[in-house]
């Protein structure tokens, strides 16, 4: 029962980090209808420059900066690269965030090396002891914090000029620019907020399941497309509900990995792929996802 409870916590808590991810790629998808394949490598950058300044300026300060350096790196691919393109040219696009991906994966890959930088967050190492059961300190902190951010985006969608543009421009997006919603300046915050929600949620990557920032907190960082795609890339609650069900999937598969051998060995890691697949075979708009309609 104790380990079970331990499971299913540990299990929430990577599944909310992985929604925050998820979030981000459906803000973007939201307001520009492209998918950003360069989402993870947002996340890696992010963590990265506040692993590399925290030493010198302290956590608080090098988190400050990670927010506003991985915000600055949206709104400059959007502005820089995006902008240039036709906006309906959805598939060029999406690829071109490809190509951002793999220059920015390269260089940090390069940078970071075969090491693990420390991220300095004064809760790595504590762990937090509720009777029997024993959780790390990250994970309390994400359990608690989390629901929090979530609750704030929520509010500055419902409650502020740019979140009325952003919902404007996804009902009727031609209809939204001819009453004078300004579509760049949707598209520019969506980048920027996307951007600032991928730290967020590496810092709790980076603290859990194994403190520190590698390459590979990227590649966790991926697993959470699969998240958008399950809860339907528009649906800003389904982004939260697949997040939940690929953290809580991934935690139980490793945990009872030998049990399930005759799967093959590294089921973990792939099972949020499995489980989009089978989504997508049964619903494929995710599952509160907006289903296409077209006429005969």
């Amino acid at each position: 029962m104790t380990r079970g409870v331990e499971i299913l916590l540990n299990g929430v808590s990577l599944g909310l980090l992985y929604a925050l991810i998820a979030l981000g790629f459906v803000i973007v998808f939201k307001a520009t209808r492209t998918v950003n394949f360069a989402h993870a490598s947002f996340v890696l950058f992010g963590v990265w420059v506040v692993a590399q300044t925290s030493p010198h300026i302290g956590f608080a300060a090098a988190v400050a900066l990670g927010l506003v350096a991985a915000g600055t790196l949206g709104l400059a691919v959007e502005r820089l690269l995006l902008s240039r393109v036709d906006g309906r040219k959805h598939d060029a696009l999406a690829i071109l965030t490809i190509g951002v991906n793999v220059v920015l994966t390269a260089e940090l890959s390069w940078r970071i090396g075969e090491s693990v930088l420390p991220l300095g967050a004064p809760w790595d190492g504590h762990v937090v002891h509720f009777g029997s059961v024993v959780l790390p300190l990250s994970v309390i902190i994400t359990i608690v914090t989390v629901p929090l951010l979530i609750a704030g985006l929520a509010a500055v969608l419902r409650h502020t000029g740019w979140g009325l543009a952003m919902r404007a421009s996804i009902e009727d997006r031609e209809g939204a620019a001819l009453a004078g919603v300004r579509l760049k300046r949707v598209s520019a915050g969506a980048w920027i907020a996307a951007g600032i929600l991928a730290v967020a949620a590496g810092i709790g990557l980076a603290s859990f399941p194994s403190p520190g920032v590698a390459v590979s907190t990227g590649t966790a960082a991926v697993k959470a497309l699969p998240a958008a795609i399950i809860g339907g890339l528009d649906s800003l609650g389904g982004a939260i509900v697949g997040g939940l069900v690929i953290g809580i999937a991934e935690v139980t598969v490793a945990e009872y990995q030998d049990a399930l051998s005759f799967l093959g060995r590294g089921l973990g890691d792939v099972v949020a792929y499995v489980i989009m697949i089978c989504v997508l075979l049964w619903r494929p708009s995710g599952l509160f996802g907006a289903k296409e309609v077209s006429r005969a």
